[in-house]
């Protein structure tokens, strides 16, 4: 049976969404963490914690994807990097205009659990976040590379 955990985020301070997902964050990322025996051989010994974002910015609470782009653009990115992450890439998803992806990779599940602390505690942040409100959903994935992987 598959179990369905609907995860509840804050959103900017305009509320609460609740996403549905297949499962919530896992407790550990990056090699080997929490797979099965089948499954540990597909995972390289060397990889990372990545966890890809899809914020989808919500026009009928008068969330703009280009107000979002430029948060992005501006220093959202900067303040993620400053505090430890990498981010891997930001797209403009074409098959649904309104969805900002981005991909950030972290050494493991604490380096991930460290930077989020970091990045909602800098003063920036707020100041940003302030400026650039933007009404949207969230939803979350995450992966480790594979062995036969480029990307480690």
């Amino acid at each position: 049976m598959k179990r369905l955990v609907f995860t509840i985020l804050t959103v900017v301070g305009l509320g609460l969404v609740a996403t549905p997902q297949a499962q919530g964050p896992p407790e550990a990322c990056g090699p080997k963490a929490h797979l099965s025996a089948d499954f540990q051989q597909n995972v390289g010994e060397d990889a990372r914690c990545f966890e890809l974002r899809m914020y989808t910015a919500d026009p009928s609470r008068g969330g703009d994807i280009n107000t979002l782009h430029q948060r992005f653009r501006e220093e959202e990115v900067a303040i993620f990097e400053r505090h430890g992450a990498e981010v891997v890439a930001v797209w403009q998803r074409l098959d649904n205009p309104n969805t900002l992806v981005w991909m950030l990779a972290y050494r493991d599940m604490d380096h991930r659990r460290q930077v989020w602390a970091d990045f909602a505690a800098d003063p920036a942040w707020e100041a940003l976040r302030n400026k650039y409100e933007v009404p949207l959903s969230i939803e979350q994935y995450w992966m480790s590379t594979t062995d036969y992987s480029n990307t480690k």
